[in-house]
């Protein structure tokens, strides 16, 4: 295959963006997935909604997600594919599709990255198992938008997992669907349906160590999202124990259902229709980067002189042992600044990481690896190749003073 001025490895939000972006700049860039669609967890692990990033500013509510993101969110209620903030992710695939198509890149699919050629600060190729064999591509620049840092760790560069004591990263979910369900009944009966569920789980009844059934509504009428099973103490870069955390929350899924369905409303007549592809990892390997984002800046509202992203969803960490989950929100006109230099895997050159797996610690990671948010990080580091290209520089020097620029 030809040689491309930017490969993108992964094609969940961070990399379509980026991908979208650096070839808008007029890169030749190809986007490798593994699976047969762009998304990543919105469309290969059913996560959703996009959970919110915005804020008031002078009393006005304010996005702080722009440029891309909200081309996609667009699109998608053009074609009345939103309900409020959950959206129809057969309609998210076809808009990245086309977006992706129409910014001119090439995309393979089908492509598992199997095996780095990197040395001396940069990688010259890589190799992706495919239908045909193993394939080997060439570049001038990567991006790793894996999730799981993938592209970095197969680089044997430096990268922290979890939380610092003991490694053990926020739990998995495996989200599912429930179809032909009366919605008013079901949502009159929740309160009571989760005091039961407490109770069933403290005789020990229920397994599933989450501490309440969470639930939302889809665009289309009778079929509710569950993101409510939960997998902990299970290392998401295992592939032993990331095949026993899918065993498991195939049971949670059913194991609820069927309490759900004994102890609730609206149900009689509803039937599972589907579970995710693949189960939603929250938080694995992060680099190691040129600058270490922290939860302590996140709550102080720190700012850089080269950031290239805004968020204040809250501190959201799911209880990496068991039940509970913790928060830290944001007030009214706070949000913090994501640096540039927590794309940059340390000391490298060509390479930078999007995404929830830039380097940052747990509790900063717990606040920018939603959705909008990774589609920023993934166009800014879109824009930073481009500039990169265009100055026959490193990723260093790319963006340090011409992002604001641009």
């Amino acid at each position: 295959m030809q040689k491309y001025d930017l490969i993108v490895v992964g094609g969940g939000f961070a990399g379509a963006c980026a991908t979208i972006s650096a070839s808008r700049q007029g890169l030749k860039v190809l986007l490798v997935e593994k699976s047969n669609c762009l998304g990543g967890t919105a469309t290969n692990g059913l996560v959703l909604p996009f959970m919110p990033n915005e804020t008031k500013i002078n009393g006005r509510k304010t996005s702080l997600c722009s440029g891309i993101f909200m081309e996609i969110r667009t699109e998608l209620e053009k074609r009345q594919a939103m309900y409020y903030e959950s959206f129809l992710e057969e309609e998210l695939k076809l808009i990245l599709n086309r977006m992706v198509i129409d910014s001119g890149a090439d995309v393979l699919y089908h492509a598992s990255l199997s095996s780095v050629s990197y040395s001396c600060g940069k990688i010259n190729s890589i190799s992706v198992l495919t239908i045909e064999g193993t394939i080997t591509l060439e570049a001038d620049y990567f991006i790793d938008a894996t999730g799981n840092a993938q592209l970095a760790y197969l680089s044997k560069l430096p990268f922290a997992l979890g939380r610092d004591a003991d490694n053990l990263c926020q739990p998995m979910t495996l989200s599912f669907r429930v179809g032909g369900v009366d919605e008013r009944l079901f949502f009159e009966s929740l309160e009571k349906l989760n005091k039961i569920y407490k109770e069933e789980q403290e005789k020990g009844k229920i397994k599933n160590p989450r501490e309440n059934i969470l639930v939302f509504k889809t665009p289309i009428g009778g079929i509710l999202h569950f993101n409510s099973t939960r997998i902990v103490k299970k290392n998401p870069t295992s592939a032993s124990e990331l095949t026993k955390a899918e065993l498991e929350a195939r049971e949670q899924v059913y194991e609820l259902y069927e309490f759900m369905k004994k102890y609730g409303k609206g149900l009689d007549n509803s039937h599972i229709l589907s579970t995710g592809s693949e189960i939603g990892v929250r938080e694995s390997r992060k680099i190691v980067g040129e600058y270490t984002l922290t939860q302590k800046e996140c709550i102080e509202c720190a700012n850089f002189d080269d950031y290239v992203a805004l968020c204040n969803y809250d501190i959201d960490i799911h209880n990496p042992e068991g039940s509970g989950t913790s928060h830290h929100y944001f007030k009214d006109g706070e949000y913090y600044q994501i640096p540039y230099r927590c794309l940059i895997p340390k000391d490298t050159d060509n390479i930078l990481v999007v995404g929830r797996c830039i380097s940052c610690d747990q509790g900063a990671q717990a606040s920018l690896r939603i959705m909008p948010v990774a589609a920023s990080i993934g166009e800014a580091g879109g824009v930073a190749i481009a500039l990169a290209k265009k100055n026959n520089t490193n990723t260093k020097m790319s963006m340090l003073k011409s992002y604001k620029k641009y």
